[in-house]
């Protein structure tokens, strides 16, 4: 489904949706407007959908880094916060980093003023301005078919880049890496017609082994390179180059995991030199420790460019290399292969070496006597009989995950099925959908108030229920209605949930038509795995029991988090390192999915020291955490006063040194998590004697 232009009612303007990521940009005009179709072919960029209107100004909700073009795409100037762009009369371009890809067409003068909050176009008389937009959204275009043998499966995988949009490194933004192609375990090989395998003239040479296969399928993917049988793991491309992939320290993983960073991260710069000339700061700091010109590699073949990256140590960059956003450990159980096109999507690293252990205790920092969200505390220490426990591989990435069988610890349970129920999703142009169930009265202080979680978005439309004391019935007839996010208060007893009048097994529901949830009950790990069976996407629970005092902090912290546009996985990474939660919560099925989007597009924490040398300077770092959308090979700049440098997408930012004033006036832009001299709390939150 395309992008749609739905006119305001509350306001002059129109609102940008995305029906299928759930995406809204409202953009203000000076009168009201009734948007009529126009022609895609408007634009120098590929667009989904189109539409016109007449004003004389557009207003935007927030500050989006916007590039002014000419009628053939070349960068005229770009615009950021605190600016004023006089543009003389002529054809114009103006491309919009919005959570949905938005494009301006007019032939006018402009005006263009930003403030630190605030983004107008002014035309000066009534224009004909052009609406281009592009979704983010991507499926897989189609399925391949492959038996268990080795050597089909790797034909499979190879299909993989067929999904990227170019060859070039500009394949390194997240919008030009399509989904890969859906694979499906069969008793026969087959690759339908409309897909075929990219020439890039670059393979991977492996050992027929799914140990080897699936780690070496994200970098397969991003360089559209074929996976073929050999002796020994080698990258080789037609030009007669070379490269091992067995490292004597790193090993085979860890080299397969250095070529993609490294490939991806000299893209990322080498990109610069073409449609997007910026001031990246990765760039500044390693280009002198280079051999080679960016502006002669970018004119380089494939080939000649990995020859070039791989021939730098990877010492030279390692400490500029963004922190990757997701590793996952899989099992060598071949039924995960049809899993494995998702992850890659994610550009995910990938390992399949877990080790096990069988009914270990996830933590309840609480003492015996605490009231607990099941119906009672005798429970505590008991494990479900029938699984085992997992403890994936520790990577210095920003999230991991677990596929395969077992409960990981500290790592999100990913499920083939919930992958396959988000792409099946319905569209929506509507408001976001918040239920909220407390089923306990002495847990409703997790919620009381809840204006303060769900909804306090300017620029978004939020519809929250609040249901209380369900029965059974009532409980029931909530989780088959459709919602996007199903926040639940209550106790969870022998994986049902406990209702004034009985209890309620979701696996005796069909159907469910929760997207996302938070389970906050003591054990509600089946009852989430039930969810995604029924339907779900996704969802957090819990391993074991939790004390009413902890989950309702939890509670709130996460609801505030998923509000701001953090996906299930990173709200929870980020509360298990602020030690507001442990290893007793987990991400069950696809963690990466949002709620809501963030007003910046990226999700971002910030940490502020207040101890410093200089007088009124603070030291800031940002950590971003990237999305689907804005993922990794993304770039970020900070909308502070005099910080002009962009960052590439992941993990922390360098410190940035600003004063008071510029701090507060950041922190006012948007409601964002914030660590102030290590304590946690909320930008808008903060009162100035803090600082």
């Amino acid at each position: 489904m395309k992008p749609i232009f739905r006119p305001d009612t509350d306001a002059p303007g129109i609102t940008v949706i995305d029906p299928i990521q759930r995406r809204q940009f409202p953009i203000q005009t000076s009168t009201p407007v009734q948007p009529t179709s126009t022609g895609v072919d408007q634009f120098s960029f590929p667009i989904d959908n189109a539409a016109e209107i007449a004003t004389n100004k557009l207003v935007l909700p927030h500050i989006v880094i916007a590039y002014v073009r000419s009628a053939d795409g070349d960068v005229l100037t770009k615009v950021e916060d605190f600016a004023y762009e006089q543009l003389p009369k002529g054809d114009y371009l103006i491309e919009l980093n919005a959570p949905i890809k938005i494009y301006l067409r007019m032939t006018s003068e402009a005006t263009i003023a930003t403030s630190a909050d605030r983004m107008e176009f002014d035309f000066g008389a009534e224009t004909r301005v052009r609406i281009g937009a592009r979704s983010y959204h991507e499926q897989p275009g189609a399925t391949v078919t492959t038996t268990a043998d080795p050597r089909d499966v790797m034909a499979a995988f190879s299909t993989f880049g067929s999904a990227l949009k170019t060859r070039s490194c500009e394949r390194s933004l997240p919008s030009l890496r399509g989904h890969p192609p859906k694979i499906e375990l069969d008793d026969r090989f087959h690759i339908p017609n409309e897909i075929s395998r990219p020439e890039t003239g670059v393979r991977i040479e492996l050992p027929p082994e799914l140990s080897m296969i699936y780690p070496s399928s994200t970098l397969a993917y991003y360089l559209g390179a074929n996976i073929v049988p050999g002796d020994e793991p080698t990258l080789v491309t037609d030009d007669g180059f070379a490269h091992s992939l067995t490292h004597p320290e790193r090993g085979f993983e860890g080299e397969i995991e250095r070529v993609l960073k490294q490939t991806l991260f000299l893209d990322c710069i080498t990109r610069t030199e073409g449609f997007y000339q910026i001031p990246l700061h990765e760039r500044q700091m390693i280009e002198s420790d280079l051999d080679f010109a960016f502006d002669e590699l970018y004119e380089r073949s494939l080939s000649e460019q990995i020859e070039a990256y791989l021939d730098v140590p990877f010492d030279t960059i390692k400490e500029h290399v963004p922190t990757w956003l997701l590793s996952t450990t899989v099992s060598e159980d071949v039924t995960n292969l049809e899993a494995i096109p998702y992850l890659v999507n994610n550009l995910s690293l990938i390992s399949t070496k877990g080790e096990k252990r069988r009914k270990p205790s996830p933590e309840t920092p609480e003492p015996i006597d605490s009231f607990f969200r099941g119906t009672k505390a005798k429970h505590r220490g008991q494990q479900q009989a029938h699984h085992s426990y997992v403890a994936p591989n520790r990577t210095d990435s920003l999230e991991h995950a677990w596929l395969g069988g077992g409960m990981p610890i500290g790592a999100n349970k990913l499920i083939k099925q919930s992958f396959e129920n988000k792409l099946g999703r319905s569209s929506s142009t509507g408001e976001i959908d918040i239920t909220v169930v407390c089923n306990e009265q002495e847990m409703s202080p997790e919620y009381d108030g809840g204006n303060n979680l769900y909804g306090k978005r300017q620029e978004l439309r939020f519809d929250i229920d609040v249901h209380r004391n369900l029965s059974v019935r009532e409980l029931e007839s909530v989780l088959t209605a459709s919602t996007d996010f199903l926040h639940y208060i209550g106790h969870v007893k022998d994986g049902k949930f406990i209702c004034h009048d009985g209890e309620l097994d979701v696996g005796t529901i069909d159907d469910v038509g929760v997207e996302t949830f938070l389970l906050n009950g003591c054990r509600s790990y089946e009852q989430g795995l039930e969810l995604i069976e029924s339907g779900s996407i996704g969802g957090i629970v819990t391993y074991s029991e939790i004390a009413n005092k902890s989950a309702i902090q939890i509670g709130r912290t996460i609801a505030r988090l998923l509000n701001r546009g953090f996906s299930l996985r990173s709200a929870l990474t980020i509360a298990r390192n602020r030690q507001i939660v442990g290893n007793q919560y987990i991400v069950v099925g696809d963690g990466s999915i949002e709620i809501a989007q963030s007003e910046s597009g990226t999700p971002i924490l910030c940490d502020v020291t207040t101890e410093t040398d200089t007088d009124d300077e603070y030291d800031v770092q940002l950590i971003t955490y990237p999305t689907v959308e804005r993922g990794m090979g993304s770039i970020i700049t900070p909308f502070i006063e005099n910080i002009e440098t962009y960052f590439l997408n992941g993990g922390s930012t360098p410190k940035l040194s600003v004063d008071r004033d510029t701090l507060v006036q950041f922190f006012r832009l948007e409601q964002i998590p914030v660590i102030v001299d290590g304590e946690f709390g909320w930008s808008t939150d903060i009162g100035l004697e803090k600082l």
